[in-house]
């Protein structure tokens, strides 16, 4: 018997000028101890699928028609009181960004006390107990001492630990994931991750996994359900959906993802369009207008879904497609020689630092240690080449970026652009500032809510004096249709766009000057994967066609090897490892980079299931107490005692590869790798 079964849910949302359609006509059916993976984009209806289930609508959201049996019991016709009962006590749920989830005025330890007291009526005492349990449970360090935490005093991967004990504190039969993983470092997630895993192998509990990143679907779903636009459209097992998909919006969905292992696409594929508007009502297939298969019977009439005969699985379509492999794509090869583009340097680091003061008091404020944010960087970049910065949040790729164009100053060090200082020569800094342009990771923050487009894009152009108001205006119109927007756009504000299209916002600002390097702050981190390809196609066609020259920060591992010709990995403020594309990902030397790479989920379910469990232990050391000898060691699973007191230096692996390692990967003696082991 199925523990939770969903018929025909429909729920909308009234708002002012009509309702939302947000889920419409979903049947689907969960059993005890599996799991089940819900992907699509933004708007497609997972997460109000999952809140239906919860009785967590949003205002003015209701349940029209359905039912949603979970242990026998319908939960759409229960009171709020009812629903509250089975929410919290049989029924767990991790929302997406634990920081605003959990109660920043509450200790972590009594938002999990208060839980237990509620659903289970355990006396204080007890529920302290059950409390300290659960955070050991979920591999909390010092589970006792973290009681009285406050949220803001953990690190991102703890607090979402915290979430994941709240979830499981009342012992729930089934847990709702609502993108757990999306706001974490590629190594927290892979922590986050196998920690689900083990509590799903112990607890025997089911799992409904909502997210976009089809690489944690692959590792971790039994099923699969894609929705768009507020329907189910494709459903399967997890390694059949993967190896013969039949819908095109499931094909375009993987076909926008940058391949982490092969070659590389020349041009990812971009979904065109957006979703629709779910307050009209939609006539035909809802993904025709974006299909690049629709033909006219699709916008006249809305496909069935079914599993015809011939076809191993359910799907919405008239014109089935085949396997994710027949994509049209092509692909390319870089090789050293490529590397340095027009071989002119660009941008040196010459043994840069940068170390914020830490103070304590409240009045008189005294300097009681430094942050150190980057140590003792060497680094070049060339004209016309695209440089990738990966590492963990905290390891100093943003203040490096900030360092080269002239946000920050180093507390040691050098920064030469074009061959002179910007770090002695503040009036050539100040000459050079429109060659050195930053893009930001969210526009949203970084564009002025108050400004129009057109102020926006034209402010710089009016700084350094540049044209007539005509010609500005001019400008900026050309700027937007060379990001893909119209020139229409120039009258609205930020916040009447997408987070694409404001984005693609802040690329045009960055562009106005004519800058010779844009440093991209985590460009594309917060997009759908189907938008993310559009402005990553766009990044490159804008590089092309400006001679630009990209440092790219991301701890995203399938956009930097997209972009970037060479990669430098930071950890902890150092620079540990620096190669082209290829060296890294093909005969990577140092442990960490070697990790990073296995920790990153693909989209394919033989490579998850068959990987080796991460092995970075722990969270990232203190960046004001960073550990002697090479700062990786606490973590390294293959650190000896030279690596506790010395620091290593970089080693020439030939070309344009070095790393920092005492025993490198691939040259590691017999006795280390048994230490190792043993």
């Amino acid at each position: 018997m199925a523990l939770l079964e969903v018929r025909n849910l429909t729920t909308r949302i009234r708002l002012r000028k009509g309702e939302v359609r947000a889920v419409d006509g979903v049947s689907l059916s969960l059993e005890p101890g599996s799991t089940l993976g819900i992907v699509g984009e933004s708007g497609s209806g997972k997460t109000m699928l999952g809140m239906s289930i919860l009785g967590l609508l949003p205002h003015g959201g209701y349940i029209k028609e359905g039912e949603i049996l979970f242990d026998g019991v319908n939960l759409a016709t229960l009171s709020p009181k009812e629903q509250r009962e089975f929410r919290g006590g049989k029924i767990g749920i991790v929302f997406q960004d634990p920081m605003t989830s959990l109660n920043p005025c509450m200790t972590v330890g009594d938002q999990i006390i208060d839980e237990v007291r509620l659903h289970l009526g355990y006396s204080k005492d007890k529920a302290i107990e059950r409390a300290i349990e659960v955070l050991a449970l979920v591999g909390m360090p010092n589970p006792k001492e973290r009681l009285e935490y406050y949220p803001h005093q953990l690190s991102g991967g703890l607090r979402q630990r915290v979430m994941i004990a709240i979830a499981l504190a009342c012992d729930p039969k089934l847990v709702i994931l609502d993108e757990p993983t999306t706001a974490l470092d590629v190594t927290i997630q892979a922590q986050i991750l196998e920690l689900l895993d083990d509590l799903k192998a112990k607890l025997g509990m089911a799992m409904m996994l909502i997210t976009h990143d089809m690489g944690v679907i692959a590792g971790r779903a039994d099923d699969v359900i894609v929705m768009y636009a507020g329907q189910i459209v494709e459903h399967a097992e997890a390694r059949e959906l993967f190896a013969e998909t039949y819908h095109p919006y499931t094909e375009a969905l993987l076909a926008s993802i940058p391949p982490l292992s092969g070659e590389q696409p020349e041009r990812l594929y971009s979904i065109p369009g957006i979703p629709p508007d779910l307050t009209r009502e939609l006539i035909g297939c809802r993904f025709a207008p974006r299909c690049r298969y629709a033909q006219e019977r699709c916008r006249e009439e809305a496909p069935p879904y079914a599993q015809p005969e011939g076809y191993r699985h359910p799907f919405a379509c008239f014109y089935p497609v085949g396997a994710p492999e027949r994509v049209a794509i092509t692909l390319r090869r870089r090789r050293d020689d490529e590397v340095k583009a027009s071989g002119e340097v660009l941008v040196e680091l010459d043994h840069v630092s940068k170390e914020y003061p830490v103070t304590r008091g409240a009045v008189v404020q005294r300097k009681i240690g430094s942050l150190k944010a980057v140590t003792d960087v060497s680094l070049t970049v060339y004209a016309g080449e695209t440089l990738g910065l990966v590492g963990e949040s905290g390891c100093g790729k943003s203040t490096t970026g900030q360092l080269v164009v002239g946000l920050e100053r180093p507390t040691a060090g050098d920064v030469r652009f074009a061959g002179r200082s910007i770090v002695t020569d503040r009036a050539y800094l100040r000459q050079v500032r429109k060659d050195l342009q930053l893009m930001f990771q969210d526009p949203y923050a970084s564009l002025d809510p108050r400004m129009r487009v057109k102020e926006i894009i034209e402010e710089p152009l009016d700084i350094h004096g540049i044209g007539t108001k005509q010609e500005r205006t001019r400008m900026v119109a050309r700027l937007l249709q060379e990001v893909g927007l119209s020139p229409a756009a120039m009258e609205r504000y930020p916040h009447e766009f997408s987070g694409g299209q404001r984005q693609r916002i802040g690329l045009a600002r960055a562009l106005a000057l004519s800058p010779k390097l844009i440093v991209a702050d985590e460009p594309v981190s917060a997009l759908d994967v189907s938008i993310r390809s559009q402005v990553l196609n766009l990044m490159r066609d804008i590089q092309r066609q400006h001679q630009l020259t990209y440092i790219v920060i991301s701890h995203d591992l399938s956009v930097v090897r997209y972009l970037a010709d060479r990669i430098g990995v930071m950890y902890l403020g150092k620079l540990v490892e620096i190669g082209t594309t290829d060296d890294i990902f093909e005969s990577a030397h140092h442990p960490y980079t070697h990790m990073l790479l296995e920790a990153v989920p693909e989209p394919d379910p033989a490579i998850e299931q068959a990987k080796e469990r991460s092995r970075i232990r722990g969270e990232l050391p203190s960046a004001i107490t960073p550990p002697p000898g090479c700062r990786f060691h606490t973590r390294c699973a293959y650190a000896q005692d030279i690596c506790r007191s010395v620091e290593p230096p970089m080693q020439d692996f030939g070309g344009y590869h070095r790393a920092a390692c005492h025993f490198p990967l691939t040259v590691r003696p017999r006795e280390a790798v048994g230490a190792s082991q043993g």
